[in-house]
């Protein structure tokens, strides 16, 4: 086996993400072993030195840092994966990019369409590589269904409809602020459901379909007032706990999204279906290695919807795992998208999502926020979406 190219990771923030990405890194030599470069988790950061050194120890880090400008500081490190929350997000990007940093970030890619734009240019005028975690794109029926779609098997696309159901905060005695729960906290999320769960079925959406050009929304807050950890008083709550809107997409289709934290019984519910002239196709996150196909072109008597089983070594990305018939997890989604990075890093191609796909999401995002505050539709500006993945 020839000499392998070592990508020295540092990753900042010790979190759920921290620990999806650091399981993506230790599989690639298992299931990717003829890619050209291989992550070295080099260290991680976070705030708390306990914390760190139990982290570092437990995925294999070969040091931590506390302060993640030491991260950006260190020449032993190619790539900075950015996991902490959505309000570092920005500075930390500007500062890798700075330094010649790879950038790999969690998303949503920043709070603010402006944050966004910054941290776009930012890495393009440093022309380092990059790429965004909206790793749902990598669950192989999600990838087939794009495959399905580019296919023109559907035909004109009519309709795309998506929702992302969760109930974790149907509790009003639910502090905001702190380590777990800064997704409550506006300073530090930016927004409520539609940067954490909406940005996740927008990406989806215009990566498969097309653009969202403008959209109508309706966002609420049901508990308007939270305790803040970080001052023990209670603070009010700026962001949205539930969020609906219609859109139009630039091939002409309609689109209808919501996305919620009430929904008692649903812990991460994710589904999308999508109607053209001559076929359908949906998908179900609780069901993730099923696609459901429904094509009209088949006889009248037997026609209705049927159930592909994506496990065969003909469909995306199964062919690295086991015997068809058996089923991947949400983890293998980073595995795939971090193999996908390294790939990039031999064929000169980005890595989608880039940044600048991200911050089509983030003015999508932006539209729906601005559109539920006024009342009124809203252009979203959004480019469609490039690239694909390219290690499967």
């Amino acid at each position: 086996m020839k000499n392998k190219k070592e990508l020295r990771i540092g990753l900042i923030g010790g979190g759920l993400m921290g620990r999806t990405h650091s399981n993506a890194y230790n599989r690639i030599a298992n299931f990717f072993p003829e890619l050209e470069y291989r992550p070295l988790l080099q260290t991680v950061c976070s705030r708390r030195e306990d914390k760190a050194r139990a982290f570092a120890a437990q995925w294999g880090y070969a040091s931590f840092e506390t302060d993640w400008k030491a991260v950006i500081d260190r020449k032993d490190i190619d790539a900075v994966d950015i996991c902490a929350p959505n309000d570092t997000h920005a500075e930390i990007a500007l500062a890798a990019a700075a330094a010649g940093k790879m950038i790999l970030c969690e998303k949503p890619l920043a709070r603010t369409l402006a944050e966004a734009q910054m941290m776009t240019d930012a890495v393009e005028k440093a022309g380092v590589a990059n790429t965004v975690w909206y790793n749902y794109r990598r669950i192989p029926a999600v990838t087939l269904a794009k495959q399905i779609v580019d296919s023109g098997k559907l035909g004109r696309i009519f309709h795309y409809r998506a929702n992302f159901l969760q109930d974790w905060t149907i509790n009003a005695d639910l502090p905001q602020g702190g380590d777990a729960l800064w997704r409550l906290d506006l300073a530090a999320a930016g927004s409520g459901v539609t940067g954490d769960l909406l940005a996740h079925c927008v990406d989806t959406a215009m990566w498969i379909n097309d653009a969202i050009t403008d959209v109508s929304a309706t966002t609420e807050t049901f508990v308007t007032e939270r305790v803040h950890q970080a001052t023990g008083k209670k603070q009010k709550v700026g962001i949205d706990d539930a969020c609906i809107f219609s859109c139009h997409f630039k091939n002409g289709s309609l689109g209808v999204f919501e996305a919620t934290r009430y929904a008692r019984g649903h812990k991460a519910l994710y589904t999308f279906e999508i109607n053209g002239e001559h076929a359908s196709i949906r998908w179900d996150l609780h069901d993730m290695n099923r696609l459901e196909y429904f094509d009209h072109a088949d006889d009248s008597q037997v026609r209705g919807w049927r159930s592909i089983h994506v496990t065969d070594g003909d469909q995306p990305y199964m062919h690295r795992w086991w015997i068809p018939g058996t089923s991947i997890g949400y983890e293998h989604s980073f595995v795939h998208q971090a193999a996908d990075f390294l790939k990039s890093l031999e064929t000169g191609e980005p890595c989608a999502p880039t940044f600048r796909d991200a911050l089509q999401t983030q003015k999508v995002c932006e539209a729906v926020i601005a559109s539920a505050n006024s009342r009124s539709w809203q252009d979203t500006g959004a480019e469609p979406l490039t690239g694909s993945p390219g290690a499967r």
